[in-house]
């Protein structure tokens, strides 16, 4: 049994060595595919330092850069990561297809090699390619694609758009700025919370990693091909380079701007074929039911009658059908109430009416069933729903003696005609017993002095509130200030009651902002860039350090909405926004 429990144990810690020495190392080119004309750059990475690095012999190139070594330690969260670097640059010398053979090196004791990576060399190409130029890097690894869920749906059919970065492994985006929001014409639209977490992945067959920057659930109001106009970002983004700096650091920095594409939607008409006379626009899956409250009561007792509509569509585009009762209910207009939420996949949730209904007369009143028909995107079918005739029973009450014809329906019911007799009106009484009221004689009484003299006690106040009001009217800088203050809060009155909401309030300071210059320039705002708005505050004699705080504060609303703020940051956004403003309002009639 010793001897057992001995090589279990040897077993055991053999295993383990071998999962503590596991080391990563393979070989990362910048292009499968290149033109004779191109650069191809080519790492050899490991997860763990080594020694005796040995290169394959690159077959079909000639080596025109490195090998450039580089190592770099990270700690993210307590933990560590290395890695080491051996970097080529290597010019085709012919067409064909060539083989980046095994490289090999040596780490603690063992060789490590790596996997054969194979490279197509075409024709040259028009523009060559430096796989060595920065430029070059980021245009091949920044692509910004737009994902459609759907290319041909139905009116009012949920269709998903979601914009990806992809960015290439090896370049590091350090901030990025939205240039004008998607827009989206004939959809109804609906903009979706999204974690800016980046994931692995493959993009043309390459190592990418990808974040989702936006997701808009849309329905389309409008039949034909729709185009989805591109969405456009402007990056800040670091990538390696074979030159250093003085500092050593062989990091390049560079802004770019990348596009979606445009992407056309498809939209079908609803089929004219089995379309019920009652359909309303609804696209979806639902339930529907009619409810009341009680089903028996007296007269003058009130009861909620609800129509309701549950499931999954476009519950915020379309009406919901109407309660038909008879005449001997009395009924108020209907409450409304909606608890839709929107995911992903489209809106769900339920919409209801609720009706208050009040009934005179004793009796058994029927509430006529109700249908409510949809169109099911899914089988492509149109469905109806009917809810069952609910009778409702008043027990006690006055009768309704007088009807028509039409009763038998209870659809209308008249009002029972009144006879006048002679006992109707016994409750008057006819013979009065007056007594006259004592009053004192106004002239020379207290009051009649009072009021006599209490105007010329008001004649100095008045006086003393007319010139102190002719001096506040000449105070003309003391009443620009006092006028720009009013305004700016007023702009930001909104902004100021989401202090304590980091994203409602730059959600609502951002408009707040446009509405201020639009009232002000009689401009449209969402028309022009920071840099038109700067211009035109400068040819309104608006001081530079002015228009800098502003376009300032409409950048801090676009980073604040992927960033963290604290109150502090927040408040002092609220206070310099409304000293911008205000100093704008003073500064643009000089």
């Amino acid at each position: 049994m010793k001897t057992k429990a001995y090589i279990s144990t040897i077993i055991f810690l053999l295993f383990a060595g071998v999962l503590a020495a596991q080391v990563t190392f393979e070989t990362k080119v910048s292009k499968k595919k290149l033109g004779v004309n191109e650069r191809l750059k080519v790492d050899f990475e490991m997860d763990k330092d080594g020694d005796n690095f040995t290169a394959p012999s690159f077959a079909g190139f000639r080596v025109v850069g490195g090998p450039i070594q580089s190592m770099s330690h990270v700690w993210n969260n307590g933990q560590r990561s290395f890695s080491k670097t051996y970097t080529y640059f290597l010019q085709p010398t012919k067409e064909g297809t060539f083989t980046i053979k095994q490289a090999k090196v040596e780490i603690d004791g063992q060789t490590y090699k790596t996997l054969p990576v194979k490279i197509a060399v075409t024709k040259a190409v028009a523009k060559p390619k430096d796989g060595s130029n920065s430029d070059y890097i980021i245009s091949e690894g920044l692509h910004l694609v737009t994902e459609v869920s759907k290319g041909n749906p139905y009116l009012n059919e949920p269709v998903t758009i979601t914009y990806k970065l992809y960015v290439k492994i090896g370049i590091n985006v350090n901030d990025y700025k939205e240039l004008g929001k998607p827009t989206f014409n004939n959809f109804w639209s609906q903009s979706m919370q999204t974690q800016m977490r980046a994931q692995r992945t493959t993009y043309k067959g390459e190592d990418y990693s990808y974040v989702i920057l936006k997701r808009y659930v849309l329905y389309p109001q409008k039949t034909g091909k729709q185009v989805v106009e591109p969405f456009s970002i402007d990056l800040q983004v670091s990538v390696p380079t074979r030159r250093r700096d003085v500092f050593g650091r062989r990091y390049e920095t560079a802004h770019k701007t990348v596009s979606s594409a445009r992407r056309t939607i498809n939209v079908k008409e609803l089929p004219e074929a089995g379309k019920p006379d009652d359909f309303g626009g609804a696209v979806g899956d639902f339930d529907f039911q009619v409810t009341t409250s009680k089903n028996s009561l007296n007269a003058t007792e009130s009861l909620q009658a609800k129509i309701e509509v549950s499931g999954k569509g476009n519950l915020k585009l379309f009406e919901l059908p109407k309660l038909k009762l008879p005449s001997s209910l009395e009924v108020y207009e209907p409450e409304f109430t909606e608890r839709v939420s929107t995911r992903t996949d489209g809106m769900q949730g339920k919409i209801s009416d609720s009706y208050t209904v009040v009934p005179q007369y004793k009796g058994k009143y029927p509430i006529p069933s109700v249908s409510f028909s949809y169109f099911d995107p899914v089988e492509e079918a149109y469905k109806t729903l009917t809810s069952d005739e609910i009778i409702i029973d008043v027990v006690e009450g006055p009768v309704n003696t007088v009807t028509t014809d039409t009763d038998n329906d209870q659809n209308s019911t008249q009002k029972q005609a009144v006879a006048a007799t002679s006992s109707q009106f016994r409750f008057l009484k006819t013979d009065a017993s007056l007594m006259p009221i004592k009053t004192s004689d106004f002239f020379k009484s207290n009051l009649f002095y009072a009021l006599l003299f209490i105007p010329f006690f008001f004649i100095p106040i008045i006086l003393i509130a007319r010139r102190k009001k002719r001096a506040f009217d000449n105070d003309i800088q003391g009443n620009k200030t006092r006028t720009a203050n009013r305004l700016a809060k007023k702009y930001l009155s909104e902004a100021k009651k989401k202090l304590n909401d980091k994203e409602a309030f730059y959600e609502v300071l951002e408009p707040a902002l446009h509405n201020y210059l639009r009232a002000k320039l009689s401009i449209e705002t969402s028309e022009f860039s920071k840099e038109k708005i700067s211009q035109l505050l400068s040819e309104r004699n608006v001081q530079d350090q002015t228009i800098n705080d502003f376009i300032g504060l409409l950048e801090s609303c676009e980073f604040a909405r992927y960033t963290p703020a604290t109150n502090v940051a927040i408040n002092k956004d609220y206070e310099k926004s409304v000293q911008t403003i205000s100093q704008i309002d003073k500064q643009i009639h000089r």
